[in-house]
Order: structure tokens, then sequence, then C-alpha cells
């Protein structure tokens, strides 16, 4: 049974492939728009720190409770009193929300991977007016990219249900291809960097209103796009039932940020250096731009073809995780019970087939968006989504050093780790107030999480005739 385990190479592909997605594609654009040089350097800064906190909890609850493998979730429902209703509630919306999170950030990979498809076939930026469909306007650009999106989305669908090994393999190779890929680009725009580009370092950016924004405001603005490129760092934990050993687990959470960060801000600030700002902020896919300014064409048709194949792996990875988490959530009587169905080699079938019918939903919105738009909005959701479970982890752990749980005889380790746990926390508080400052995104990000109320008498039922059986 174990060769059919996740080994460290796998898990830590895992970690690097789903944080290194579409968020390096498309962000030196995104965080252009809301913030100076100084302001994004700021935020990336602030940013890994506070995700190596979170790295840190993830992996540190990983070794002192193996036994909740499988989510975040699961921290979230031990956070409370065992076997009460506030318990298994706590641990079904943040299963929910953490469910949602993950197939809506789904599309924002999947149409970064139709984005950098486009430098090959350009029909598919094509603003053509097929039809009206009520006050849609349906391009044929966007209909081809819906169709681009689909056929990714459900071509994947289909060799994952043939095993999460092979597909993990698959994306194990994805990612050592995307990170050499990333390094012959630092190379090549090392020698075409312009530190001109970068002044001012720190400047007032328009705000919507006509006013100005600071750098504080700034670098609120630019946490949550920030955070979006390290979501995925607890994807080793998700999938910790299945991994060799659960050392691996942490050693893979942390080894995945480090080469994370570096690829982030290594390629943010090159590509800051490499287009004006002016030209970055309307740019569809910067990367591919800055190649294509340094080399010409031709480096126009490398980037693209290292984006796809990143975006290949990454997809890949975050189906898969989308999958596991409600899949392992309902193992557990924490979500709707028919999840917990597998085929006959071990993959989530149900799981996987209602998170990609979720998905193909969430993909109507690239007919009459551009690509850019798209993921915008859909990122701000999911990662306000993802921060929830982020908190519960961070309270959870917090928790165990006040009870002295696993911690018997280890006081210096004891004070780290409520020290790490705390500033985590307050991490996840901070970046959920910048991002609530937008009223309607908020709002439509609590729908979704509350949305999951209507099923949760199922799990109540569930759960209940589990205990029952256990006391018979």
């Amino acid at each position: 049974m174990n060769e059919h385990k996740l080994g460290l190479p796998v898990l830590t592909a895992l970690v690097i492939g789903n944080m290194v997605g579409s968020g390096i594609f498309m962000l030196p654009r995104s965080l252009a728009e809301v913030a100076s040089p100084g302001g994004v350097l700021g935020a990336w800064l602030v940013t890994g720190l506070g995700v190596l906190l979170t790295a840190l909890v993830f992996g540190n609850l990983a070794l002192r409770k193996p036994s909740l493998n499988g989510g975040p979730q699961n921290y979230a429902m031990a956070l409370f009193k065992e076997d009460t209703e506030t318990s298994l509630v706590a641990g079904y919306i943040v299963g929910w929300g953490y469910w949602v999170a993950n197939f809506a950030g789904n599309v924002a990979i999947i149409t970064t991977f139709a984005s950098y498809l486009s430098t090959f076939f350009p029909v598919m930026t094509s603003k053509q007016l097929l039809f009206k469909a009520g006050s849609t306007d349906v391009t044929l650009g966007g209909g081809i990219t819906f169709l681009v999106c689909s056929a990714l989305l459900w071509g994947l669908h289909f060799m994952i249900l043939k095993g999460i090994e092979g597909a993990g393999k698959a994306n194990l190779v994805a990612t050592v291809a995307k990170v050499a890929g990333f390094l012959f680009f630092i190379l090549i725009c090392l020698f075409a960097f312009q530190s001109s580009y970068l002044s001012p370092l720190i400047e007032l950016k328009p705000s919507s209103s006509g006013g100005t924004i600071g750098f504080m405001g700034q670098l609120n603005a630019a946490a949550i796009s920030t955070l979006w490129a390290f979501v995925g760092v607890e994807s080793a934990v998700v999938f910790s039932s299945r991994a060799k050993r659960q050392n691996d687990v942490k050693m893979a959470t942390i080894f995945g940020l480090l080469i994370a960060l570096l690829i982030y801000i290594g390629i943010t600030v090159l590509v800051m250096g490499t287009l004006p700002q002016k030209e970055l902020i309307h740019s569809q896919k910067p990367l591919v731009d800055a190649l294509e300014s340094v080399i010409g064409p031709s480096g126009s048709s490398i980037m693209a073809i290292l984006g796809l194949i990143s975006l290949f792996g990454a997809t890949i990875g975050w189906i898969l995780l989308a999958a596991e988490v409600p899949y392992q959530a309902a193992n557990k009587s924490m979500f709707i019970p028919a999840f917990a169905k597998e085929n006959r080699f071990g993959a989530p079938s149900f799981s996987l087939i209602v998170t990609n019918i979720m998905t193909q939903l969430f993909i109507f919105s690239v007919v009459s968006q551009s690509m850019a738009d798209a993921f915008d909005f859909v990122i701000f959701v999911a990662t306000l989504a993802f921060l929830v479970p982020y908190l519960m982890a961070s309270l959870y752990q917090v928790k165990l050093v006040f009870s002295g749980e696993t911690y018997e005889g280890a006081s210096r380790s004891r004070l780290g780790d409520g020290l790490i746990a705390v500033l985590a926390a307050l991490y996840s508080l901070w970046v959920i107030k910048a991002g609530t400052e937008d009223l309607k995104t908020f709002l439509f990000g609590m729908a979704l999480l509350v949305s999951g109320i209507v099923f949760y008498p199922l799990v109540r039922k569930h759960a209940r005739n589990k205990e029952k059986g256990q006391h018979e």
C-alpha cells in the first residue's frame, strides 16, 4: 500500500505547483494597478512573512496532530468541544468555504491558461460580437476561450479519474519544467533590467473615488493579490493522509514556500524593471510581453510555452486539491455524505464531478469579460474565502499551546509555537480587514460561504447516524 503513497518530491511539487500557478503570470499587472514599486515589494515581504508563519502552523499541526489529516476543516472542528453541534458546524462551514475557494480559484488558473494560449491564437481575444444573451455580449474571443477552458477542465477530470498518484507525477514533471523555465526568464531579463522603471519607488496612486492612496493604503490593496500567489501552501496538509511520512508534509510545505517566494520576488522585480508602468498595467500577459521586449517575438513564444506548461501542472494540482477537500471531510462526517464515494482507482469520483461542474459554471464568466477582469474578481473572492481556514488552523494551534496538549515536557517549543500561531492569526485578520473594504466583493464571498447552510441537515443526519452505529 505504501508504494501508492506520496513522497517528499511529489508533495513539494504539489505545494510549488499549486502556489506558482496563475498568480505569477498575471499578478505583476494586478499589483502595478494598485501599488507603486515600493508598495509592491513591501506587500511581497509582508505576505511572505505572514504565509511563512501560516506554513509553520500547518507543518507543526501535521506532526503534532497527524490524525487530523485531510484539510484545515479538521482544525476548525477540533477547535470546539468534541461531538458538539458547534464543532460539527465549524468543521462543515470551513470545509464548505475552503471547497468554494478552491473551485473558484480553479477558474483563475484555467482562464490564465487561455490567456497565454492566445499568444498563438490571437482570435481568442477577438471582440467581434457573435450574439447577445440578454444584456450580455458574447464575443468570438469569449466563446472560443470558453470552449478551450472547458476542454482543459474536463480533459484533466478524466485523467484524474484514473488515479491520484499518476496525476501527482504529471504535476511533478510540469513543476520541474516550470522552475527551470523561470530561472531562464530571470537570467534573460537581468540583461534588460532598467532601474529607472522602478522610479519613483514610492508614490501616491489614484483611487476610484478621485483621491489618492498612500503607501500603507497600497500595502493593504496589494495584500489580497500577493496572498493569492501563496494560496496552496497547505496543499501537502490536504494530502497528508496519502503521504508516506508525516514529516514529509512539514518539509514539503516549508521547502515549497521558500522556493515560491524567491521566484515571486525575482520575477516581479524583473517584470517591473523590463516594462514601463503604463504598459504593464494594460498587459493581459505581462511575462510574455516582458520577454518579448528583451529578445523579440521569439521571447513571446518561449514565455507562452513556459506559461502553458506551468499552468497545465497547476490546473492538475488545483483540481486534485478542490476534490480532495470535500472527499476527506465527508469521510469524517463533516460534509455531504455522497462526496465520500471513490472509484476503483481510489479517486474521489463524486467529489470530482460536482467540483468540476461548479468550476464550469464559474467559467461562463469569461464569455463576457476580459480574462484580466475575470482573474481579478475571482482571486479576490477566493483569497478571502481561504483566509477563514488559515485563521482557524492558527487558532487551533493557539488552543494546543494554552492547553498543553502534545507539549508534555517541551516548554521551549510550546512558547515558540504559541508566538508563531498568534502572529499567523493576526496576519490573517489583517488581510481579512483589508479585503472587506470592498463591500460588494465581501458580500458575494459571504453569500457563497453561507449558501452551504442549505446542505447542513444532510451532514448533521449523517454524523448522527454514524454516532449511533458506533454506540450500538
